[in-house]
């Protein structure tokens, strides 16, 4: 995804948070309450103090009590801020578990489109990078601007109150504070988001390399990837470093005016204490007062540049959140009949791949099958062999045309409604890191170990399942690295008997694999497609001959359709394909 100029001042993006803030009220309220203790009691310390100077030194007096009021004071305050870091941080842990569950789960209601044109590793940094800022902004940041501010505000009043011409001067100092702050803030927003655009560019490589270790080490590219990585990190660290400047500047410079402005009021105070117009315990006061607001506004220009990284990072979580998907559900869909029966049709069908919109698809695609039937589909690479297995799944929708199922539109459909009447068996199947039991059972997620088994065993894959070391409880490893590519092919066909659909989707399922595996996903495959309506894309010719029609597909449309004998008897491309696959025009 491309880096896009945010809209909206940096702050504003984090009401995004807000709805994900409002469930756990309880928590806010017993935070804010802890706060306004902690706070009170920051601001109760100056005014002991002073007793304790004044009354405390007094002839007469009793020392023990103005110490003791003293520790009480600092006992209320140890509590309270440990009441409030409690409660903060819990809610910064639930709030941003709460907006990963949410966003995970609408990245899962996107379609296909979305994530042809996005990096899974830039969408795992959102997932991690940006949310640990806004839990560091919601269990930590929020609370200490919070807290610094009500300090800063009480503070100020506190010094009008103890000495109020002292206080005039450092009135007078605070626009040099707060302007470098305000002028800074969206040139720190801007550089804190380059450089969160930068891990996540070396997160989306490193992902990437990391799915693809099979090539890359096939091929001895491990110091290439590493040099690449490292080129990442680079400019990710380079980025970072600009940010820390600028935020190491800021707080050098706002640190500076402050205590400098300190200074000078002190000087002041001092001389007004030397000529007997000011108490040393109010001169006490003040300098405290003014200590917990300079340290207070220190704290908020060291947070402000959190909240800015925090806002550049939830602007792209709500990015994220702001997507839709193009394949609209119907307020008003169509219920499918049950049993459903399987009957499918496409009827002048023309599609693009929104990242191809020059080159068609398919071009006028008409084709129908009967319940039960099934229907090959051959042709040379992107003739659109797959795009009609795409738009059967409804992982896009036709421009034109209609494609039906038992005479519903499936764009009339609740596409999870659709999906659940369909098994796909894909070329190179997809193996959780999971056990094999848990893989079979992804096709029906309520099904017995009985029913698990008994899949297995048409699908050919009881025996080498059995045989693993803990057998259908063995962890199968990444994308099923313990299993050949036959034995993951049989695992598929068995998730696709358990799911039992009325409709198949077979995406030559046996092209990768030698002969020995080959027959037996074979058996398997006979026994799946068995009253059900089957759609099969081939590639090697022999897997076809035993289907109701073959249609021969190119450039996205159809140019011959028929039995294997009537097919080779045309001629034409089929028999052309037949003839370099077979070296010669085999026999029915």
């Amino acid at each position: 995804m491309s880096e896009q100029p945010a809209a909206k001042p940096p702050v504003n993006s984090l009401r995004g948070l807000l709805p994900f803030v409002r469930p756990h009220r309880g928590l806010v309220a017993a935070w804010l309450g802890a706060l306004a203790f902690s706070s009170g009691a920051t601001l109760t310390l100056p005014v002991a103090v002073r007793f304790m100077i004044d009354q405390g030194f007094a002839e007469g007096s009793s020392v023990d009590r103005w110490f003791a009021l003293l520790l009480a004071v600092a006992v209320v305050l140890a509590l309270a801020t440990a009441a409030r870091f409690y409660f903060v941080t819990l809610l910064g842990e639930r709030v941003v578990a709460d907006l990963r569950r949410a966003l995970y789960s609408h990245l899962l209601s996107l379609d296909q489109a979305f994530f042809e044109r996005t990096r899974a590793g830039e969408l795992l940094s959102r997932l991690s990078a940006d949310a640990e800022l806004l839990r560091s902004v919601v269990g930590s940041s929020m609370s200490v601007a919070l807290r610094s501010g009500i300090t800063v505000l009480g503070s100020a009043v506190m010094l009008a109150v103890t000495s109020p011409r002292l206080a005039l001067f450092v009135l007078l100092g605070i626009p040099l504070i707060v302007l470098p702050m305000a002028l800074s803030g969206r040139r720190v927003r801007a550089v804190a988001k380059a450089a969160q655009d930068r891990v996540a560019d070396a997160n989306a490589r490193a992902g990437e390399t990391l799915g693809a270790m099979h090539t890359v080490q096939s091929y001895a590219r491990e110091s290439h990837e590493a040099g690449r990585f490292d080129e990442a990190v680079r400019v990710a660290l380079g980025a970072a470093r600009k940010r820390i400047r600028m935020q190491a500047a800021l707080t050098a410079l706002v640190i500076v005016l402050v205590f400098g402005s300190i200074t000078a009021v002190l000087w002041v105070g001092a001389r007004d204490v030397i000529a007997g117009e000011m108490s040393a315990g109010t001169l006490g006061q003040f300098v405290l007062y003014a200590l917990i607001g300079a340290g207070s506004v220190g704290a908020l220009a060291e947070v402000w540049a959190e909240v800015q990284r925090a806002a550049g990072g939830m602007a792209r979580i709500g990015e994220l959140l702001g997507e839709r998907s193009v394949l609209a559900v119907p307020a008003d869909a169509e219920p499918l009949a049950t049993p459903v029966r399987g009957e499918l049709a496409f009827d002048g069908v023309v599609f693009h791949y929104p990242t191809r919109p020059d080159a068609p698809a398919l071009e006028d695609f008409s084709l129908s099958l009967r319940p039960g039937e099934t229907v090959a589909l051959v042709g040379p690479s992107g003739a659109g062999k797959s795009t009609v297995l795409q738009l059967l799944l409804r992982f896009h929708d036709p421009e034109s045309g209609r494609i039906t199922l038992d005479g519903h539109d499936l764009r009339r459909l609740d596409p999870v409604a659709l999906r659940a009447q369909v098994a796909l068996v894909p070329q190179d199947p997809m193996i959780f890191g999971t056990t094999a039991r848990e893989n079979i059972r992804y096709g029906r997620l309520e099904a017995s170990d009985a029913e698990i088994e008994a899949a297995a065993r048409a699908a050919e894959a009881h025996d080498f399942l059995a045989a693993l070391p803990q057998g259908y409880d063995s962890e199968l490893g990444e994308r099923g690295a313990r299993l050949s590519g036959g034995q993951q092919q049989r695992l598929a066909i068995a998730r696709a008997l358990l799911k039992d659909a009325p409709v198949l989707l077979l995406d030559e399922a046996t092209s990768a694999l030698d002969a020995q595996s080959e027959r037996a996903v074979q058996q398997a495959l006979e026994r799946l497609m068995r009253g059900r309506t089957t759609l099969v894309i081939a590639h090697r010719l022999a897997t076809v001959l035993k289907a109701d029609r073959i249609i021969v597909m190119d450039k996205g449309r159809i140019v011959a359709q028929g039995t294997h004998a009537e097919l080779l008897a045309q001629g034409g491309l089929y028999a052309e394909l037949a003839r370099l696959q077979f070296n010669h025009a085999p026999t029915a």
